[in-house]
C-alpha cells in the first residue's frame, strides 16, 4: 500500500485528545492557543478527553502527561507553551525524556514554514512531536499563530500517524 493509500485509508481516524497549556499566567479565560488546538481538532471530528492549564514547572508537567500516558481514553496529547529558551521553558526537557521515538518532521517543517513567517526568530523555536506508549505527543509554541500553523501541519495527518503508532 502506498502513502497516498495509507493516507486515504486512515484519514477518517478519530482520535481522543488531551490539550495542555503549560503557562503560569494564563487562564481558561485567556488561554487563546488552547481554545484554538480544541477547535481545530473537534472541527475535524476528534473529541477533547482532557484539558487542562499546566504550571510552567518540570513536575508538574512531568506528572500530568505521565497520567495522560497511562489513560485508556487519551491517544493523542497536544501541548502549547513552555517550549521557548527562557530558563522558564521546561516543556521540551521533559516530554523529551519520556518519548520512545521523535518525530523529527514535525518541528523542523515548522521552523521551515515558521521562518517564512516570522523569519530568523523561527531560530528560537523547538517545537517538537513524538510518541510514547502508542501515544502521539506535540509540543507547540504558545502563541496563536504558532499553534495555528502546527494545527495546520498536524490535522490531516493526525488519523495517519495513530494508525501507524498502533500497528
Amino acid at each position: 500500500m502506498g502513502y497516498e493509500e495509507h493516507k486515504r485509508h486512515t484519514a477518517e481516524r478519530k482520535a481522543k485528545c488531551a490539550v495542555l497549556t503549560i503557562s503560569d499566567t494564563r487562564t481558561e479565560e485567556t488561554d487563546e492557543s488552547g481554545k484554538i488546538i480544541i477547535e481545530e481538532l473537534r472541527g475535524v471530528g476528534h473529541t477533547i478527553s482532557h484539558y487542562k492549564i499546566v504550571r510552567n514547572d518540570h513536575d508538574d508537567i512531568r506528572r500530568t502527561i505521565s497520567e495522560l500516558l497511562e489513560d485508556e481514553g487519551t491517544e493523542a496529547i497536544f501541548t502549547t507553551g513552555g517550549t521557548g529558551i527562557s530558563r522558564h521553558d521546561v516543556t521540551v526537557e521533559v516530554v523529551g525524556k519520556l518519548l520512545e521515538k521523535t518525530l523529527d518532521g514535525f518541528g523542523e517543517i515548522f521552523r521551515a514554514l515558521s521562518y517564512k513567517e516570522i523569519g530568523s526568530g523561527a531560530i528560537m523555536s523547538r517545537a517538537m512531536m513524538g510518541v510514547t506508549k502508542g501515544k502521539v505527543i506535540v509540543c507547540m509554541p504558545g502563541s496563536r499563530s504558532a499553534v495555528g500553523l502546527a494545527m495546520k501541519l498536524l490535522m490531516p495527518e493526525l488519523g495517519h500517524i495513530l494508525w501507524e503508532v498502533n500497528r
